[in-house]
């Protein structure tokens, strides 16, 4: 397995573009089994979850293939299999974006239960319940989810449209039905959807695909069934988790760092928070700089479905909190198992508590460098900053996970000034997306 070797303490300093979402290009990549005309994808990141959700559309008969930046898929095999197997899924939890699709299209679909990073039970009941209040026959059984549209006189029927509120907002299960129900019959209103900006932007994919959306990208969605959509060309929206990842890295190490290609208002709770810690915040329509110069000062937080907190950036900020000035308090709601990096923090001299979904940051503390372990992809992240700001020598360990959702971050962090001080130590066999 690769390996991160980082030598602290590393000033971040300078410009980083932008990559493409991950979480936005994953449901777009899976949208494409809606038709079988050519949906053309810009800005999709070189990442292991991309290069995996990639074999699995391959393995359901969609050729995949790249040109000039772009990725072209067209599903030319669509009545052939409609069976996700475990090994391709057992990675990764956004795989089960294409059973919508498929029932919506083929009438039938076969998925083996998702995996991902172990960071708390994140059941798929919302995204099997919407399939159902769509007119679904939804089975689960031996580890597979079986969906299939109720039969007509002349075989698979479609599914129908329907109201359907969620039980909490979810981002998976809430594309993953506004998928299927593009394709059913009659009007389908979604209730109680996750807002997050990937959904807004797998709306507006769809839509240049011909289905008939308003409101994607907020708490009510409303859909007119078509009968068939045709294909597209997308550009993925900017990374706000990356964005917020290098942001947060200028904080950690008293640098200057500034994120261009993205968009402001959709990292506005972090920035706020970065504002209010002592950070010089600056932003245009595309861009944002953050410079810290002088101490940090202690701010709690409580992560929340967007606009609140994102949770992928609650280790990330747990990190930061290290070096602020006094106590701060970081409760995470989302998941129930996300702070797997407070141990390996702790072991670089972090003085952390947790109870609960509560923990406690002390600082400033002065971290020093350690051998460490990545937990999850974005614990990962959390354990590479704080080695950057740590005094010494860190080896993070198992990050595969680094590489499911940040596209070469060995190599930004070089372009920002930690070229002397970053090294990816590659295993014999480097599986990694390649670009």
């Amino acid at each position: 397995m690769d390996k991160l070797r980082i030598q602290g303490p590393c000033r971040l300093e300078g410009t980083t573009v932008v990559a493409g979402a991950k979480n936005a290009a994953l449901p777009a990549l899976a949208a494409c089994l809606l038709t079988e005309a050519t949906v053309t994808l810009t800005r999709v990141p070189a990442v292991r979850d991309l290069w995996t959700m990639r074999k699995l559309l391959e393995h359901l008969g969609v050729n995949c293939s790249s040109s000039s930046g772009a990725l072209e898929l067209r599903h030319i095999t669509p009545s052939e299999i409609d069976d996700a197997p475990y090994d391709l899924v057992k990675t990764m939890r956004a795989s089960v974006l294409v059973l919508g699709p498929l029932v919506a299209r083929l009438g039938h679909a076969r998925v083996s239960l998702p995996g991902g990073c172990a960071i708390g039970v994140r059941p798929i009941d919302q995204h099997l319940a919407g399939l159902e209040a769509l007119g679904a026959d939804v089975t689960l059984e031996h580890g597979y989810v079986t969906a299939r549209t109720p039969p007509s006189a002349s075989g698979a029927g479609r599914l129908r449209g329907a109201r359907f509120r969620f039980s909490f907002p979810t981002v998976g299960g809430t594309e993953n039905v506004l998928m299927a129900a593009t394709l059913a019959r009659g009007t389908t209103v979604l209730e109680n959807c996750a807002c997050e900006p990937e959904i807004r932007d797998l709306g507006l994919l769809l839509t240049k695909m011909g289905a008939r959306i308003s409101g994607a990208g907020t708490a009510t969605i409303e859909i007119e069934g078509v009968d068939s959509l045709s294909g597209a060309e997308h550009s993925i929206l900017p990374d706000r988790i990356e964005a917020g990842t290098y942001l947060i890295g200028a904080a950690m190490t008293a640098g200057r760092v500034t994120a261009t290609d993205t968009v402001a208002a959709d990292l506005a709770p972090l920035l706020e928070q970065l504002a209010e810690c002592g950070c010089a915040v600056d932003c245009s329509a595309s861009t944002i700089t953050v410079e810290r110069s002088g101490g940090l000062q202690p701010r709690n937080i409580v992560t929340a479905p967007h606009p609140g907190f994102p949770t992928d950036l609650q280790a990330q900020y747990l990190a930061l909190m290290t070096q602020a000035a006094g106590t701060s308090a970081v409760c995470e709601t989302v998941f129930e198992n996300r702070f797997q990096h407070v141990p390996e923090l702790r072991r670089m001299g972090a003085e952390i508590e947790v109870a609960g979904n509560l923990a406690r940051v002390t600082g400033p503390t002065q971290l020093t460098g350690a051998r460490v372990m990545a937990t999850d992809l974005r614990a990962s992240a959390c354990l590479v900053l704080a080695a950057l700001a740590a005094h010494g020598e860190s080896i993070i360990d198992r990050i595969y996970h680094l590489d499911r959702g940040y596209e070469s971050m060995e190599l930004k962090l070089q372009q920002l000034g930690a070229a002397s001080c970053v090294e990816r130590i590659e295993s014999f066999q480097d599986e990694r997306p390649k670009q």
